[in-house]
């Protein structure tokens, strides 16, 4: 009988264990490790006549980012001001942009600079 306890005992604290595990990783950008954190994903995908192309930023901080700035390259320049913390935008570079890279940068010292991420293909999908 004691052993049936004990088993029941770890298994309890297993699913509370995976609980915290999901719930912290669902959570991205609610629960935050650092006052002033960004979060940049460009994506381009090129088709046979055209690419599609967008950039995310996210604030992952804990407080708001403020003099928020994008910059696609090739001169293009997109002033966003302030972010909340957990607030998300999707931009749209502009048109005739190279798509090589993008630095954002904001007040306390945010400066990052990503390339343009490609999906893979795979037979069967478009532009592929």
């Amino acid at each position: 009988m004691a052993v049936y306890r004990y088993l029941v005992i770890v298994a309890a604290a297993a699913i509370v264990g995976i609980g915290i595990l999901i719930t912290f990783s669902l959570s991205k950008g609610t629960f935050s490790s650092q006052d002033y954190e960004i979060d940049v994903d460009p994506f381009k995908d090129p088709q046979n006549l055209f690419v599609t192309a967008r950039v995310m930023v996210q604030n992952t901080g804990g407080k708001d980012l403020t003099n928020v700035k994008v910059d696609f390259g090739a001169g293009h320049l997109l002033i966003l001001g302030t972010l909340a913390p957990g607030q998300k935008v999707i931009l749209s570079p502009p048109d005739g942009n190279p798509l090589e890279q993008v630095t954002v940068t904001a007040d306390n010292g945010i400066v990052v600079t990503k390339p343009y991420r490609i999906p893979p293909k795979m037979p069967g999908m478009m532009g592929s």
